[in-house]
């Protein structure tokens, strides 16, 4: 199954003033590290996928469309997140998930 590239084109918008920021196919989906880091993913289901401080997990599950990521029906580490549209639409929202890539990755 393919990424979304609407979802992949947002991510990529939203990083283009950052720097040390690459892309990479992982997780069938398209990744982006920011200085080797892997902070954001478009993943194969059409959501985002967000690594996040462990210690805001948490926190970051109460907000709308926000879940507990998974790989291959198994729950990854505390500090993945996935966020499907709904929690993603508004560009404030979908900004303040870049933010947490971001502020876990530097």
């Amino acid at each position: 199954m393919a990424y979304d590239k609407a979802l992949a084109e947002r991510i990529r918008d939203a990083l283009e003033h950052e720097t040390g920021v690459s892309e990479v196919k992982m997780f069938g989906g398209l990744s982006f590290m920011v200085d080797g880091q892997l902070a954001v993913s478009a993943n194969s289901h059409g959501n985002l996928m967000v690594r996040c401080e462990p210690d805001r997990v948490d926190e970051l599950l109460t907000h709308k469309g926000a879940q507990w990521a998974e790989m291959r029906g198994k729950p990854m580490s505390k500090g993945w997140l996935e966020v499907d549209r709904t929690g993603t639409s508004s560009g404030i929202e979908f900004e303040g998930w870049i933010q947490e890539a971001l502020n876990f990755a530097r």
